[in-house]
């Protein structure tokens, strides 16, 4: 990956802030995990019972990955590859821009607890949806922004949620999101799951993570 290679238990204020800022949905539930002490390894093998899967691409996967692991109502987090034109995808081929995949994380989040429009509400917000093939210091087609839509009610939320994002005004560029159907999801490495918590030193985390997650009011890998 090219980084920059530098190599919840949260206080009533910030769980206030991620409230406001995961807000703007009509259900009104969308919300950070309670979580007590440090963070650790979540345990992503029972997915509940209302079950739906989501998959998005905005940047490198181990700051979006993070995100989506911190909002109430996801039971897994996965970071892998998506949208690719070959037959398979590998980190280093997919680094050198030689499979046309985006960085990807594989959302599953029970539909009972936060809605899909919801989590598109907080997909809008962990990123700059107006970079084009690129996400903050990193750049080529594999940290494009995307949505990868599994359903035609999917794809009607999310077409509808970037249409009034940009009747909004928020963004003075034009949104840069593609929304395209879901295809073959390859797991990334295994030493890129949980990245940001089993490296919560790493100088990319510290210095693209964290100000993300204080930005939305979550809680800091420590």
């Amino acid at each position: 990956m090219k980084k920059l290679k530098f190599s919840f238990h949260f206080p009533a204020a910030a769980a206030a802030l991620a409230l406001a800022l995961l807000g703007g949905c009509s259900a009104g539930t969308a919300k950070p995990k309670a979580e007590s002490g440090p963070l650790t390894i979540p345990d992503e093998s029972s997915p509940p019972a209302n079950a739906e899967v989501a998959t998005f691409a905005a940047g490198c996967f181990w700051c979006v990955e993070e995100v989506f692991h911190q909002l109430d109502g996801v039971s897994a987090a996965i970071s892998g590859y998506m949208g690719g034109t070959a037959a398979d995808a590998k980190y280093d081929r997919v680094a050198r821009g030689l499979t046309d995949h985006a960085e990807s994380v594989q959302v599953t989040f029970d539909s009972g607890k936060v809605s899909y429009k919801e989590v598109l509400d907080l997909f809008w917000k962990l990123h700059d949806p107006t970079q084009v093939d690129g996400q903050g210091p990193d750049h080529g087609r594999q940290y494009r922004s995307a949505i990868f839509y599994h359903s035609e009610a999917q794809k009607t939320a999310a077409m509808a949620s970037k249409k009034a994002l940009e009747a909004s005004g928020k963004h003075p560029r034009p949104i840069a999101t593609e929304i395209v159907p879901a295809k073959e999801f390859y797991e990334a490495e295994k030493y890129h799951q949980n990245y940001a918590r089993l490296n919560p030193r790493d100088r990319y985390i510290r210095a693209q993570l964290v100000p993300k997650l204080k930005k939305l009011g979550l809680q800091v890998p420590e």
